[in-house]
This record gives C-alpha cells, structure tokens and sequence, in this order.
C-alpha cells in the first residue's frame, strides 16, 4: 500500500528547497529569463543543498539514500520556484543517475566521485533529436561497433550546458536498441555549436545542438559495458523528475492565480467570487493533485523495483497535457494582465508548452 506521508528526512528536504526556491529563486527568476542567465551563485547554493551527493552510495562518497520518490518530492519544490533554474540544477544528474543505474563497477569507481564535491561538475546528456518522428526508442543518432570501439554519428538537441560541458553522455541506436555513451568533450567528430538555441520557454537554460561525425570512442565508454543499459529504466526515472517537475510549476501557477483572484476586484468583489472563476480555479486545483499523485505513484513503482513503464508513459502524457490546462488558466484568470511580462503566468505558460518536448532533460 502506497504511503502518502513524507518521512521526517523528505519533509526537512523540501522545507529547505521551499526556503530556497522562495527566498532566492523567485527573486531572480523573471530577470534570468529576460537575460538568459541564471545566476551562478543560485546555481551552486541549489547544488548545496545536495540533492544528487545524498543519493549517491556512501562507497563513492556520497549518503547512499537512494529514493526515487524522494527526488520526485524535491523536484516538485525546486521547480515550485523555477523550471529553467531546476533543470540547470539537475543538469549533473543526467550523468550521475544513469550511471548509478546502470554503470559497470569500473564506471561507477571513474565517475560518481565527481558528482560529490563542493561544486556541480561539467556535464550533461544528449537524448532528444531534431526530427520530425523522434523517438527515444529509436533514435537516429547511430553507435557502430568496430575493432574495440564505436563509431557514433548524428545530431542531437536540448543538450543542455553543453558548451561548458567537460563529459557528455550520448544516446544512440545501436542495432535496434538505445544504448548510452560517456564521451569526453574533446573527443574528435563531436561539435556543439556555438550559438545557444533560441527556445520559447526556459530561455534562462543555455541548450545547444550537438554533432556526432564518425566520432570514435573505446568500447569501454559504453555505458553498462558488454551488458549495456535498460533504457525503459533510463527513461522511466527521466519521466518521473519531468512529471514532478511539472506539477511543481503548475503549482505555482495555480497559487498564483488563485491568489490574483482573492486580490483582484471589480464590480465591488472579488473575482474569485464569480462562479466562472471559481470553477476554474477549482479544476486547476484537482488537475495538479491528480498529476501529483500520477507521479508519486510511479515514483513507488520504480522504488519498488517494478517494471513502471506503463505508469510512467501513461502520467508523463497525462501530466504535459494538465500542466499546459492549468498555465493556460492561469493566464486566462489574470486576464489582460496574464499577457503582460510584467506578471509570472506567460512564463509559465510558454515552459508548460515545452513538457511533451523535454525529454532528457531531467532525471532522479
């Protein structure tokens, strides 16, 4: 049976991203978009909160509390806040998770020591594909086995931080399945343009595309080794921190409508005190407990050790379509206001737009 009562360790986590999100985020937040920038020190007081070092097994220096509904619960408070700073956040992760997930010995000892210093490391992953029919589980990004290494060729976007990146992990279709790659930075065929892509939505979080031109890498930088990766698994904690993620922002886009609402008077009253306005507000309320509630429950799951890829597909398109309704309320009850930059609910409304895009681009 299901537990919906955070331990005493989760409800001290999320108190202090709470605090965090609150006090340092929202203060910034609406500048970082309009600058493309968030600040660097935001950046590392987040990475000191140590969402990634407590999940990591006490043998490679980390606390070895390892709890995917814990990061679920943690996601949802960091992007309480703000999705673009969350996913810069949670950039390490895309590494680190994996790796933990599914790394060889020998990968786990090389890697995940990085990912327990005082500072976030220089990576990030390349999954998502600019094609007309991308699919994780078919990419057309390719990995050729040949004499004792591979051979990847593509294109890749959404790679976030890329530029600075010292180690990227890539995903590619290597006969029929998709299996990951640690590549170092300088590696010869890999290219990262120089020009950031210019997206609708988390514009704070510097994204690149990334190419792959007969780039040729050891086999032992497969991840996994000869036994390689579940990518279902892979995919299936990614769509866990993206839903929580998710119903983080569509939170804070219902408080904020709802507290617009009580304020805001004409024709003598509140207008949360029109029925239209209510009953909206209503359903914006039931829609994130709902999507909530979808995302721990496939958090369970994976805790668990069960197969989730059926709960995780099915509340990852559940959660991108109420994210976007709830947004969209929300700019709706501000009204012409909800149209001015001036006011959070657009941000909130182009970053809802981008939830069925972003795959890859969070994990726990």
């Amino acid at each position: 049976m299901m537990d919906f009562e955070l331990d005493q360790e989760q409800k001290m986590l999320t108190e202090a991203i709470g605090r965090f999100a609150r006090e340092r985020v929202r203060k910034v937040f609406r500048d970082a978009d309009e600058e493309g920038k968030i600040p660097a020190d935001l950046v590392q007081a987040g990475w000191e909160i140590g969402l990634l070092p407590t999940t990591i097994p006490e043998q490679y220096g980390g606390f070895g509390e390892y709890s995917v509904v814990t990061g679920a619960v943690a996601v949802e408070a960091f992007a309480w806040g703000d999705l673009a700073t969350t996913f810069q956040i949670l950039t390490p992760n895309l590494v680190a998770v994996p790796v933990m997930l599914a790394g060889t010995n020998e990968q786990k000892a090389q890697y995940l020591p990085l990912f327990c210093g005082e500072t976030p490391p220089r990576v990030t992953a390349a999954l998502t594909e600019p094609t007309i029919k991308y699919d994780p589980r078919c990419l057309q990004t390719t990995a050729v086995p040949e004499n004792g290494h591979y051979v990847l060729n593509g294109v890749k976007a959404y790679v976030p931080l890329a530029a600075e990146a010292e180690l990227v992990l890539v995903y590619a279709n290597e006969n029929g399945r998709t299996q990951a790659f640690l590549i170092p930075r300088h590696t010869e065929g890999l290219t990262i343009d120089d020009d950031r892509e210019k997206l609708m939505g988390i514009r704070a979080l510097p994204t690149y595309r990334l190419h792959l031109d007969n780039c040729r890498i050891p086999a032992e930088n497969r991840l996994g080794g000869q036994h390689g990766i579940d990518f279902n698994r892979i995919l299936n904690h990614s769509r866990v921190a993206l839903g929580a993620a998710a119903v983080g922002m569509a939170q804070a886009a219902f408080e904020y409508a709802r507290d617009y609402a009580k304020q805001r008077v004409q024709f003598g009253e509140p207008i949360a005190h029109r029925q239209s306005i209510a009953f909206m507000l209503a359903e914006m309320a039931m829609d994130v407990d709902a999507a909530r509630l979808m995302v721990w429950e496939t958090a369970w799951l994976l805790d668990k050790g069960e197969d989730a890829t059926r709960a995780a597909t099915v509340m990852k398109t559940y959660v991108d379509d109420r994210v976007l309704d709830v947004a969209d309320r929300a700019v709706q009850t501000l009204g012409g206001y909800g149209y001015i930059r001036e006011y959070p609910a657009e941000l909130w409304l182009r970053n809802a737009r981008g939830f069925a895009m972003f795959d890859g681009l969070a994990i726990v």
